[in-house]
């Protein structure tokens, strides 16, 4: 394996694009033999510039929902892209889209459509404050929401007013939610939360239905607004909101990524208790209103409403993960998989309560030296493109690299 092509780019890049790379796309956070640029996809599969062929377990960190290049929904794109793309004003596909969204989702009265997840949160923020007029907005601590001035990670280029009116709470502690709602008072606008808990670093949380609905209960006693942020979860967890599997509606939820298989779309999704404030506020972009992406994201929501792509990622993600456990076990190592499977979070306990990351970096070069791409803190995305051979291409790429980690005696 090679990436000399990579290498060059990088180089090229660092001239003329700050640190080489920015943003979640930057891997100066992952291993050395992780490439930054890649030259083609399709189906399951990226290829880098040094021609290396990984089956890509990232997805573009989610909007892959069906696989690259799907025929069907890039030809809507190109074929809509021909006709009308951006224009003076939104072509008709904006109301089939916001009636197809509608239909989908159960708690959905209303959609506004927008770019990226960063946006859909921010219309969220804007209208929960707008439909009381206060300011206090819960969030869950760790959580990811964006990369706006009030939910980015990271403090620089910000400052301390932009997170003024945040208050934190600990994920599924219906006590730690409860004592945020009341240090809040009067002035609570929004309870946010993830459909489960997916932050880097730590083990993956499902809902428990009961801080789900106490949020729920909470926001209806407070006549605030709960908010439900599927940028990551949405479409792969249900063919309706991710809650509605442990019956509870949210007033808003944030939608992107996966919209449309890769084509950039989000979306902002509300009842019609919201639908006021989110009338009264002024947010826009000249691209949210493209045709192309709104053509594409139709026959995603075709293929979802009339395919068993859900049930398909299930599988994959099962047998990934039995068949890691049974190599975990034989090897007499062992192996952290949280989350969802098929959104899956893969490991290495340390012992300690923490993870051992030289192990996991170890294991992911491992992988990618044998065409699998593996993320060693981040949640990862199975595609509806994977099939059972992919799955069992992986689990002997696994076993390979477990085989050759010079950190366990296996």
């Amino acid at each position: 394996m090679t990436l000399e092509n990579d290498k060059q780019l990088r180089h090229r890049a660092e001239k003329v694009i700050p640190n080489g790379m920015y943003g979640h796309q930057s891997v100066l956070l992952l291993p050395p033999e992780t490439p930054q640029f890649f030259s083609k996809a399709k189906g399951a599969y990226l290829w880098d510039p040094d021609g290396n062929r990984y089956i890509d377990y990232l997805c573009g960190y989610g909007p892959q929902l069906l696989g690259y290049g799907h025929e069907e929904v890039d030809e809507a794109y190109i074929r809509q892209l021909k006709q009308i793309d951006v224009a003076t004003g939104p072509t008709p596909l904006m109301v089939d889209l916001a009636e197809a969204w509608v239909g989908l989702v159960d708690h959905a009265d209303w959609a506004m459509f927008c770019k990226n997840g960063t946006d859909a949160t921010t219309i969220a923020l804007m209208t929960a404050r707008a439909y009381r007029g206060r300011k206090k907005v819960l969030i869950a601590q760790g959580a990811y929401h964006g990369a706006a001035n009030w939910c980015t990670p990271f403090p620089d280029g910000t400052v301390p007013d932009d997170r003024a009116h945040l208050i934190s709470y600990t994920y599924n502690d219906v006590a730690s939610l409860e004592a945020a709602v009341e240090e809040a008072g009067d002035d609570l606008a929004a309870i946010f939360a993830s459909p489960f808990k997916h932050d880097v670093l730590t083990e993956q949380q499902l809902p428990d239905p009961a801080y789900a609905k106490r949020a729920r209960a909470l926001c209806d006693e407070k006549d605030a607004l709960l908010i439900v942020d599927e940028i990551r979860a949405g479409l792969r967890i249900a063919r309706d909101a991710s809650w509605s599997l442990i019956g509870v509606k949210p007033d808003l939820t944030s939608w992107g990524k996966s919209l449309a298989n890769g084509h950039p779309i989000s979306a902002l999704l509300g009842n019609d208790k919201a639908k006021e404030a989110a009338g009264k506020i002024y947010v826009t972009g000249s691209f949210w209103f493209a045709g192309a992406a709104m053509a594409a994201s139709m026959v995603t929501l075709k293929l979802i409403r009339e395919s068993n792509y859900l049930e398909h990622m299930i599988a994959m993600g099962d047998r990934l993960r039995a068949g890691l456990n049974e190599i975990a076990e034989r090897r007499g190592i062992e192996i952290s998989q949280t989350g969802p499977s098929q959104m899956p979070l893969i490991m290495f306990p340390d012992g300690a309560g923490g993870f051992n990351m030289e192990i996991g970096y170890e294991f992911t070069t491992g992988l990618m030296r044998r065409g699998v791409y593996f993320h060693p803190w981040h949640n990862m995305f199975i595609s509806a493109a994977m099939t059972a051979d992919d799955i069992d291409l992986t689990l002997t790429a696994a076993d390979e690299a477990i085989t050759s980690l010079s950190h366990i005696a296996v």
